[in-house]
């Protein structure tokens, strides 16, 4: 456990959570700060990086016991996949999870299987935690229907996959009714 490394990628909470946004939710960038707070303090004792392309929330990072790294990617992919390259070398394993979680609880405890784990949204499309051994040349293909473009991955690297699709952490926040 102690050589795994948690990412972390957030945007700048002022434009985070747009679909909530769009939908009107009260106070969604207080509500974005909330999510990555539970789900940084449910990381640890591992150790727990943020990646992001803002100041602001590299600061917020360290104020609450994480790393920061600071992305200049325009996109989640480019910045996870600079994020995994660079820590790769530091460790043996990395998570990659989002920071959106509703019941992070155990992130820090979780003990993976050997190869690769996909934790699946709720709806089983997206992608909610990845556990990936370092040093791979592993595509990241977060998006609509990222679990499969992730689990195509893995069997293109030949590397054994085991998909949960039953966790509490397949409830992230993406629209109001997940408020509830």
């Amino acid at each position: 456990m102690s050589n795994d490394v948690i990412l972390i990628p957030l945007k700048r909470f002022d434009i985070a959570k747009e679909r909530l946004r769009r939908a009107g939710a009260p106070d969604v960038t207080t509500i974005a700060r909330e999510l990555a707070m539970g789900v940084i303090a449910a990381c640890h004792p591992r150790r727990v990086v943020v990646v992001s392309e803002s100041a602001e929330v590299s600061r917020f990072a360290r104020e609450h016991g994480a790393e920061a790294f600071e992305s200049n990617a325009s996109d989640l992919n480019s910045a996870v996949t600079f994020a995994y390259q660079s820590f790769g070398a530091t460790c043996n394993r990395l998570f990659i999870v989002h920071g959106d979680l509703r019941e992070p609880r155990g992130l820090g405890d979780f003990e993976p299987v050997e190869g690769i784990t996909i934790v699946t949204d709720r709806h089983g499309t997206g992608t909610n935690v990845l556990v990936l051994p370092a040093h791979l040349d592993f595509h990241f293909g977060y998006g609509p229907r990222s679990a499969q473009r992730h689990e195509l991955e893995a069997q293109r690297l030949r590397v054994a996959t085991h998909v949960v699709t039953d966790s509490p952490w397949g409830h992230d926040v993406d629209e109001i009714k997940d408020l509830d």
